[in-house]
Order: C-alpha cells, then sequence, then structure tokens
C-alpha cells in the first residue's frame, strides 16, 4: 500500500465517529418503567391509609435513575425537562390509571387501593417493593 494510501485511510480512522442521538427519556425502558412503579405505588399509598409508600427506597432509586440516566448521555437538564413535562405527566397518569382500572380500582372505592396495594407487596412486584402495609 502507498504511503498517500495509508494517510488517506489513518485520516478517515481518525475521525471522530457521528454520535447517534439519544432517544427520548420515555423510550429508555429502563428509566420510565421504573418511574411508572414508582408512580403507582405512590397513588396506592396515597388513596389507602393502610400502605404506606416507601418513600426513602424511591427517592433511593430515583437517585439511581438520575445517575443511569447521565451515564446514557443525558444532562440533568435534559433530565429535569423529562420529569417536569406536562405532557410526562399526563402520559404517566394515564398509564397509571389503565393500570389500575385493568386490575378492579376505582377512586369511588378508596379499599379498591388497598386490595391491590396488598397484592403488590405480596407478590413483590416491581410495584410492591415500593410499599409497606402499615
Amino acid at each position: 500500500m502507498s504511503g498517500v494510501k495509508i494517510l488517506a485511510l489513518m485520516s478517515v480512522l481518525a475521525l471522530p465517529t457521528v454520535a447517534e442521538a439519544k432517544p427520548p427519556l420515555r423510550e429508555v425502558k429502563e428509566i420510565d418503567n421504573e418511574l411508572y412503579y414508582i408512580a403507582i405505588a405512590n397513588e396506592i399509598s396515597e388513596y389507602c391509609p393502610s400502605i404506606s409508600g416507601r418513600r426513602l427506597k424511591a427517592i433511593g432509586v430515583m437517585w439511581d435513575l438520575r445517575s443511569k440516566a447521565n451515564k446514557l448521555g443525558y444532562s440533568d437538564k435534559e433530565i429535569r425537562a423529562y420529569v417536569e413535562s406536562d405532557a410526562e405527566k399526563d402520559r404517566m397518569r394515564a398509564k397509571g390509571e389503565a393500570y389500575l382500572a385493568q386490575h378492579g380500582v376505582s377512586y369511588d372505592k378508596p379499599n379498591s387501593f388497598c386490595t391491590l396495594g396488598r397484592s403488590e407487596i405480596e407478590r413483590n412486584s416491581a410495584i410492591g417493593v415500593y410499599l409497606r402495609a402499615n
């Protein structure tokens, strides 16, 4: 291979690669799903007096999620925009309300939150780990 070809090849290899665009945080399932589980657990604990939320656990997980997002290349500003977005809050609420309805929970029947909460705790589900029976 001639010196010119080697030099040309080396210069191409030395060019910085174009970074792939990051997906919106809502599409990063390991982050979005965990926030969803925390939100459902919070709703259960708000409406069921015999179940409380494991808030310190949730806060610790949220700090870990922030760290994961940072490691994936998201800035604190991008994370804050996702968490504080009205559209994302509405999306999460709709998704959560669908889950609750699917499991027989009704805001008119506060005890239905307790039934679901006890079930989640008993199964040690992704939601149940954020709940504690009083």
